[in-house]
């Protein structure tokens, strides 16, 4: 189901953060980015997994355990770049979850809040702690936030996860506009549904059933096939590489067609969620 890739050193002797490193589309792009010629911090939640791709990928790795809602942990994860590797070039903000689901009705206040604190709050702290210290550096730099399809249009995705889906489109505008003077790029990535441990679990409720999840994503695709963390991958490398230099403020989709038709009500916002 993988697409594997040849690095070309497009991103020699740069230094990366990425948030959810340890899996999914987080891990396809700390291998995309290791193979390119960068240096990366993996932050994650997951130590097993996080530490076993740092040992994998060898010295040109790092893996720090980062709670995205503590800023204290996105700190050290920046902080680890810079003493490390001697500096900070890419902000990954990737880390996220699905979240509550169902109808709003029967939302809780508590739920929706842990939710969005994942996926929006965690994203201002990345982007806050990387800004400090790209500009400290005198520029360029590049950060980059996972935001989905799900911020671009309703119906795609469960209510918080789509209300801070959008949230980080916008936050992506009005960072780009600020930072844009020092030579920083921010971007977001608009992933359709890709085949990943946490969709697997959300559709098929078996993280490991990503090729069945695959196989169902492929079914409904405009172009026929699903999109895969690899796909995602090779989105945030040319955001990060030189090949995106003119490209700040931006919303790149990469969903296999997904938003050219119109959609029916998502099954995240019925009752039982899915």
């Amino acid at each position: 189901m993988s697409r594997s890739a040849t690095g070309s050193g497009r991103l020699a002797d740069r230094v990366a953060v990425i948030t959810g490193g340890a899996a999914g589309i987080g891990e396809a792009t700390v291998r995309r980015f290791a193979a390119e010629g960068a240096r990366v911090v993996i932050a994650d939640l997951d130590a097993d997994k996080g530490e076993a791709l740092a040992t994998e990928l060898g010295d040109t790795t790092r893996f720090v355990s980062t709670d995205v809602t503590a800023e204290s942990d996105v700190e050290r994860a920046i902080a680890t770049a810079v003493e490390s590797f001697g500096r900070l070039d890419v902000m990954f903000n990737n880390a996220g979850i699905i979240g509550i689901t169902g109808p709003i009705g029967d939302t809780s206040s508590e739920a929706w809040c842990s939710t969005v604190d994942v996926l929006l709050y965690g994203v201002f702290l990345g982007m806050k702690h990387a800004a400090r210290v790209l500009t400290a550096q005198g520029g360029p730099g590049v950060i980059i936030s996972t935001a989905s399809t799900a911020g671009i249009l309703g119906g795609l995705g469960p209510h918080a996860y789509t209300a801070a889906k959008h949230a980080v489109v916008g936050l992506t505008k009005s960072v780009a506009n600020e930072l844009a003077p020092f030579g920083i790029r921010v971007n977001a990535i608009a992933p359709g549904g890709t085949a990943t441990p946490m969709t697997a679990a959300a559709f098929l409720s078996d993280p490991t059933k990503t090729a069945e999840t695959a196989e169902r994503m492929a079914a409904t695709s405009p172009l026929g096939y699903a999109t895969l963390p690899e796909d995602i991958a090779a989105a945030a490398l040319y955001l990060a590489s030189d090949d995106g230099r003119n490209v700040t403020g931006h919303t790149l989709v990469v969903d296999a067609g997904h938003t050219t038709a119109g959609t029916a009500p998502s099954a995240f916002n019925r009752p039982g969620g899915r």
